[in-house]
């Protein structure tokens, strides 16, 4: 399993809890519901910010 940085482990935690409390959007402007869509966007955001996540799989 990939190791991420423990910034990145953060910035998903704050995306679960806004998705557990129905705050989060998806590019879309569409509800996320989806655990794993939740930890996309989180890794996504850490990306931007330059934490250590490793690169998109194609």
């Amino acid at each position: 399993m990939a190791k991420y940085s423990k910034k990145a482990g953060e910035k998903v935690e704050k995306t679960m809890h806004e998705m557990k409390e129905g705050k989060l959007k998806s590019g879309s402007g569409d509800k996320v519901t989806s655990k794993k869509q939740a930890v996309a966007i989180g890794l996504s955001e850490a990306r931007k910010e330059g934490a250590k996540v490793p690169k998109k799989k194609k």
